[in-house]
């Protein structure tokens, strides 16, 4: 049963998970082929890649809450594909920020950074994901041990700063960073306090609360 249950996962699952991610990617690149970004591709270009970063990292924020509610152990083994496509797409902005807009011109760059606060939370956000892509993999949690977890809790103050990088980015429609904080929110709240729709009542609390049968 567990070996049919991991070549579901290996052969059908988890193609079908990545395939999803992969596919803003793609369709970014057809549209740099095809003239499909409108006049102002850079800026689609940018506003695309940390759209899809943050996205990812709520999604991969969802996964213990969602695992609480359906007791369904499949989206932890899918956790770190979607963390590191959160990382993957956060690369993709940066590059696009430093090639396509500062045209690899270090210093512009490094004063934009001390200059914009939106840049600068963008750009240690993107410092502090480093470390938690380089140590996704199993050896570096038998390695890490209890501190694995403590170091992947940087990605909450992650996708909070992702959230206020974009916040203080617009400057007139803040509709969508203010749902993207709602969403942030909730999967937060999740966690400091487990909800009473995300507890699973134990053998014994439905013992009692299942009514009994007068002869």
């Amino acid at each position: 049963m567990i070996r049919r249950r991991d070549a579901w996962l290996r052969f059908a699952i988890k193609p079908l998970v990545f395939g999803l991610c992969l596919a803003p990617f793609l369709w970014l690149v057809w549209g740099v082929f095809y003239d499909g970004l409108g006049p102002n591709p850079v800026e689609a270009i940018t506003h695309r890649t940390g759209d899809w970063t943050l996205r990812l990292l709520l999604v991969t924020l969802a996964v213990t809450p969602l695992r609480r509610l359906s007791g369904w152990y499949l989206p932890l083994r899918l956790r770190r594909m979607l963390g590191l496509f959160a990382f993957f797409y956060a690369v993709l902005h940066f590059l696009t920020w430093i090639w396509l807009d500062q045209g690899f011109q270090w210093s512009a760059a490094v004063a934009d950074v001390v200059k914009r606060p939106y840049i600068t939370l963008g750009f240690s956000a993107l410092l502090m994901l480093v470390p938690l892509a380089v140590t996704s993999t199993r050896g570096w949690m038998r390695r890490l041990g209890v501190n694995w977890k403590r170091l992947h809790r940087l990605i909450y103050v992650i996708a909070g700063a992702g959230v206020v990088h974009y916040l203080w980015l617009v400057k007139a429609d803040y509709l969508e960073p203010a749902l993207y904080g709602l969403a942030l929110g909730v999967l937060l709240a999740a966690r400091l306090r487990r909800p009473w729709f995300l507890t699973r009542p134990s053998a014994a609390a439905r013992a009692v609360q299942r009514p009994r049968v007068t002869p």
